[in-house]
């Protein structure tokens, strides 16, 4: 089979997940070119990554990929999905997919009327450990899943987490909220290990949602994140599912077994059949074995991102969505929301209807 061709625009620290997924699959992947702003940089990449890059938009186009990856700041995401997708190509897009309600309603407009083929790399759904807590929720170990206390993700990934865990579809939702500057000693970063003892200050966000859907009625949601848990050997992330006959928490699931009597389960990380090709050595050891953390590491997020990418040939061939366009605009929305709750706190804060919310 043919790998999937595709360029990447942008160049950024996020963009360079998706050079090395191509790099390792050189047989599912072909990385064309990538397309940096400066040529300097752009130079530098190429000389450092062994991968073809240009500062021309034209060259990207001339070699007519299967797709095209935005990965971009979150201000130009929008502008640079609708342009490219209006050139006639496809597109994953990096999230959010857009920054406030009108770009949003664009893009699904550009869907809906345009034909456009846009997709969202939400990605956190696929990690192995939440794949295997969702994949639980699904088969009903837990009965119907009403209540989620999330602290494993920013913003639109945590309402698309909420989202899935609750098992419902886009539609209405009111919210309060509240955001407070704590204090916490540097340990970590994107970049290695901080040791000189500096502190920072962080804001964290706490929300209340109440979901008031047809299908999603009395479930309910609250949102506990500050963005030094990415980052941190002092801090942790924490997940809890609820629903009538069970939980899961963190790595633990916790039901009713078929004889009445209570189960308690360590969650190992599931790794979906489809992607077989996909697993490392490190995803499979760590696949095997029980940990008691929540542990979300940059082998599980390169997989997650990799099965998408995967996944765009089914969605070039035959229209089955990677990430559904709809639930994309909804993450992005809900964080719109959410931003609205903190810069008034306490005040409750609603959901209008949106062209992608259908029945809801």
């Amino acid at each position: 089979m043919k790998p999937l061709s595709f360029i990447i625009i942008g160049c950024g620290w996020r963009a360079m997940f998706f050079v090395r997924i191509a790099k390792r699959f050189p047989e599912y992947f072909q990385l064309k070119y990538m397309l940096c702003r400066s040529r300097e940089k752009a130079e530098r990449i190429a000389a450092e990554q062994g991968i073809r890059t240009t500062t021309s938009a034209a060259e990207c186009e001339a070699v007519r990929p299967d797709f095209v990856v935005a990965s971009v700041s979150r201000d130009a995401m929008c502008q640079v999905t609708e342009e490219w997708a209006q050139k006639g190509f496809a597109v994953l897009c990096e999230t959010p997919a857009g920054m406030n309600v009108e770009e949003l309603k664009r893009l699904w407009e550009l869907k809906e009327s345009g034909g456009a083929k846009i997709q969202v790399a939400e990605q956190y759904i696929r990690y192995p450990i939440v794949a295997a807590g969702l994949r639980a929720v699904r088969q009903g170990r837990l009965g119907e899943p009403y209540g989620v206390r999330l602290s494993v993700a920013h913003d639109y990934h945590g309402a698309s987490l909420i989202r899935h865990m609750l098992g419902i579809e886009p539609g209405p939702v009111r919210m309060r909220g509240q955001r407070y500057t704590i204090p916490v000693t540097q340990t970590d970063s994107r970049y290695g290990a901080i040791t000189d003892g500096s502190v920072k200050q962080w804001d964290r966000g706490c929300i209340s949602m109440e979901f008031t859907g047809k299908s999603a009625a009395g479930k309910t949601a609250y949102y506990d994140f500050s963005g030094v848990q990415y980052h941190s050997f002092i801090r942790s992330r924490h997940l809890n599912v609820q629903g009538r006959d069970g939980e899961w928490n963190d790595t633990v699931l916790r039901y009713m077994g078929e004889d009445g009597l209570p189960v308690k389960e360590p969650l190992l990380p599931w790794l979906a059949p489809e992607y077989r090709e996909l697993e490392t050595e490190e995803l499979r050891k760590t696949a095997g074995q029980w940990n008691p953390a929540l542990e979300l590491d940059s082998a599980q997020d390169e997989y997650a991102i990799a099965s998408m990418m995967f996944d765009m040939r089914a969605y070039l061939e035959g229209g089955r969505e990677v990430y559904p366009l709809a639930e994309a605009l909804e993450d992005a929305y809900t964080w719109l929301l959410m931003e609205k709750a903190w810069q008034n706190p306490g005040e409750m804060i609603e959901s209008e209807p949106m062209p992608w919310h259908g029945n809801q």
